[in-house]
């Protein structure tokens, strides 16, 4: 079925505030889930909206949550999501990063007891089309071993980055430091095909093309060794500035069990202005130009921000699958 993304927000806002969520927090979710999915992040997107709400049922996320910001330094504030959805905890930050940045050049926001982040780079964009620098971090329920092991410790973790361009859409960079989202594995299982055999392993650490001993097994770092390196430091970032579990600690994402996940994201908004540079979008630009020129050579976050607004433009479908499965909530 296609709706506008009007229609698909009210939708899903809808289905959260009757299964007992704040209407507030229902449509932060509501856009998160759809801007997601506009972009083509499916596995980000619809396919949560089941998960989401039976954790609701179980306590695992706090639908009543209300999430509160402390200014514990001049450039830092500390946000407590209190269990519930991460969005209402991610617009808060955004709403305190950028006052501050213009105001001390820095900023710094440390988000605790969270949950999912979703797609990182709609975060880091809204603050680059605000004319700010961003990067962002966040753990996941642990999913990848470290570089030797077979056990998951840490989560797939991704970094996003973003830049104001000059008449342009910002330049992003978002990326998990697995080989692929984690999310792309769920929506596999859920569509029931296969999976690439280098995306995951098995619990005794062999390739698997099933989606289902990937998700029990261990996902396999981008860049092997400097992946997983890679992923210990946004532990480190994440949840450990923010107090949060770690990936090893924190339960599953992907179903109803177990105890409020409670990860942690930091996001960082600096003002190019800082060193006497006002010119960054210009010079971010010539970048971008520089490398457009190089034949097949693109510029990431291109093809997502190309999905979105054919998004705008024709609406999105919600499967027929997922739709019977959010219809019935």
């Amino acid at each position: 079925m296609k709706f506008s993304i009007e229609q698909a927000e009210d939708f899903v806002s809808s289905i959260f505030e009757k299964n007992g969520v704040l209407a507030s927090s229902a449509r932060s979710v509501a856009r998160a889930l759809v801007a997601a999915e506009a972009c083509g992040q499916g596995g980000h997107g619809f396919r949560r909206i089941p998960v989401y709400v039976a954790q609701l049922h179980t306590g695992k996320v706090n639908g009543e949550a209300v999430p509160t910001a402390t200014k514990v330094r001049p450039a830092v504030v500390s946000i407590d999501a209190g269990h519930g959805y991460a969005y209402p905890a991610i617009d808060l930050a955004i709403q305190e990063l950028e006052p501050l940045a213009r105001d001390q050049g820095i900023a710094l926001a440390a988000i605790g007891r969270s949950h999912h982040a979703g797609v990182m780079a709609l975060t880091v964009e809204r603050l680059a089309e605000q004319g700010l620098v961003a990067f962002m971090v966040a753990n996941a329920p642990a999913s990848m071993a470290p570089w030797g092991g077979i056990r998951p410790l840490y989560g797939t973790n991704p970094i996003a980055f973003a830049a104001p361009m000059k008449d342009a859409d910002p330049l992003v960079i978002d990326l998990a430091l697995s080989k692929v989202a984690r999310g792309k594995i769920m929506a596999a299982r859920q569509k029931g095909v296969t999976i690439p055999g280098d995306w995951a392993l098995d619990a005794q650490g062999c390739p698997t093309t099933d989606p289902n001993e990937a998700i029990n097994g261990t996902m396999v770092p981008a860049g092997e060794a400097k992946g997983a390196a890679l992923a210990l430091m946004v532990e480190i970032m994440a949840a450990g500035l923010t107090g949060g579990n770690f990936g090893f600690q924190a339960s599953s994402l992907l179903d109803d069990m177990g105890t409020a996940p409670s990860l942690g994201h930091t996001i960082i908004a600096i003002d190019p202005t800082i060193a006497g540079n006002d010119a960054l979008a210009d010079r971010v630009s010539q970048m971008a130009a520089e490398i457009e020129s190089q034949g097949n050579a693109r510029l990431p976050g291109r093809r997502s921000q190309g999905i979105r607004k054919q998004s705008l433009e024709n609406g999105i479908t919600i499967e027929d699958d997922i739709l019977r499965q959010i219809e019935a909530l």
